[in-house]
């Protein structure tokens, strides 16, 4: 046996393994598609069920527990709603929040990649107190970093 023939098999076995791989990672997605739509329809008939039963077109006596639940399950939606609500009202009348004028906090000294507005707060700290980090040390927002992680 030749190195080229061995070569030559061992790359027909890769080949063969890889599109055995791929075969199988689109049935596993197929099926998972499948999965997804198998759910969905058995969503829609539950609603569906739902709302004949409620209707009076199908009996409920057997659906009872199940019916029962869905209610239940409604009327905590119902109840949050009326929470969320009650919250905002209470906010709105106290006002709108006054900006706050505290410096920026930690993590966003320490990570200004990470904030929201990234031209908000761009100078660090210590251009902000008027001197500069020394030169050769670890530079803007190691402080802060230190007091984020709390070492």
């Amino acid at each position: 046996m030749t190195f080229v023939d061995s070569i030559t098999r061992q790359a027909s076995r890769l080949a063969t393994d890889v599109q055995q791989s791929l075969r199988r990672a689109r049935l596993e997605g197929e099926r998972r598609v499948l999965q997804r739509q198998h759910r969905t329809a058995l969503e829609d008939l539950g609603e569906r069920t739902y709302e004949l039963v409620k209707a009076g077109r199908v009996p409920g006596e057997e659906l009872g527990p199940e019916v029962a639940a869905v209610e239940a399950r409604l009327m905590e939606i119902e109840a949050k709603v009326a929470e969320l609500d009650a919250l905002r009202d209470e906010e709105s009348e106290e006002g709108p929040a006054a900006p706050a004028e505290s410096p920026a906090s930690d993590a966003d000294v320490a990570f200004p990649m990470l904030r929201d507005d990234p031209r908000e707060g761009a100078r660090p700290p210590a251009a902000e107190a008027g001197g500069e980090p020394p030169a050769g040390g670890p530079g803007p927002g190691w402080e802060a970093a230190n007091r984020f992680f709390k070492p």
